[in-house]
């Protein structure tokens, strides 16, 4: 660490936590006071590509401070500083594109609780690496709280082994039924049209499947996919051998467009959902945002959400390999 010393000075942030010896989030602040800048800040993550992006998959969350990071032309030189190939977004959340590589986080209403989900973890090919800015801090609520997701699995597994073991050798079955138009009165209000650019049905269909879903047409016009088996938890390289709770049972378990259930269609018990609904939030992170904030998640090692907001609050994301 002292190696970077002249790069970066560590700071802290309220409601950081040390999990299993590491700080989340890692703060990175400027060295000195006449280096707060974004052209500084480019040119440091440059240089340390390699070393930043070992220290983002060792802490599972980064944050930059400190820096008078002004808006998404700045957001996106930051972004390709790092060097990562872009991800397009797939997904049930309304965004906008903002610029080049920068999209604006869910555009669901703000009064409503975002829960905890790693990014796109129902597909084949999901990010990394999620890397959010913000431009407009709430005045009240709106964090966007993380959870180290090994946490979990050890927790369920301590509480619920044969339940999660069971689900393991079964695989998950997910459903999730999408309108035709976009919707922004609804955290999930993403139309399949934007999802998968087209309004021709049979264009859409082929385009999901080529995403590994199956789909069913409801009389309304929306379409219903259908996705899995997939697995409960996943071991990913170079991150201790953790088992992450790499899934979203909590936040689609019997709700109002979507479920979760076993592949076999045997359904989750309650008591099993509502306890890791308790267990996610007992080891929650509830980072809150100052204006010009940078952070990084490793996406394959946290679930991340968003806590109901005042207005206004703009955060801007991108999606990286």
């Amino acid at each position: 660490m002292e190696h970077f010393s002249k790069d970066f000075s560590i700071g802290e942030c309220e409601g950081q936590k040390v999990v299993d010896g590491e700080t989340l989030p890692l703060v990175l602040q400027p060295p000195e006071p006449n280096k707060n800048d974004v052209e500084s800040l480019v040119s440091t993550l440059k240089k340390n590509k390699d070393w930043f992006e070992q220290m983002l998959i060792k802490n599972s969350a980064i944050l930059l401070r400190g820096f008078n990071v002004q808006n998404a032309v700045e957001f996106n030189d930051i972004v390709e500083a790092c060097g990562w190939d872009d991800i397009r977004y797939v997904g049930p959340a309304p965004r906008t594109h903002v610029h080049k590589r920068v999209w604006t986080a869910n555009e669901g209403p703000l009064s409503e609780f975002i829960y905890y989900h790693h990014e796109m973890v129902l597909f084949k090919e999901y990010p990394k690496k999620v890397i959010l800015f913000c431009e407009t801090p709430p005045p009240e609520g709106g964090q966007t709280p993380f959870v180290p997701s090994f946490r979990v699995t050890e927790r369920m597994l301590e509480e619920f082994p044969e339940a999660v073991e069971e689900m393991e050798a079964n695989g998950l079955k997910y459903t999730f039924t999408a309108p035709s138009k976009n919707s922004t009165g609804s955290m999930r209000g993403r139309g399949w049209e934007d999802a998968f650019v087209t309004s021709d049905r049979v264009e859409a269909e082929k385009r999901a499947n080529a995403l590994d879903m199956e789909v069913e047409w409801l009389s309304d016009g929306s379409m219903k996919t259908i996705l899995g088996p997939r697995s409960v938890t996943k071991v990913f390289d170079g991150r201790k051998g953790r088992r992450m709770w790499f899934n979203t049972v909590v936040g689609m378990h019997g709700k109002e467009h979507s479920s979760a259930l076993m592949a076999d269609g045997t359904v989750i018990p309650d008591n099993v959902v509502n306890r890791c609904q308790e267990i996610i939030e007992e080891e929650s992170i509830q980072f809150k945002w100052e204006k010009g904030d940078v952070l990084f998640f490793d996406n394959l090692a946290l679930l991340h959400g968003r806590r109901p907001s005042l207005a206004p609050r703009r955060v801007l994301v991108t999606t990286c390999k």
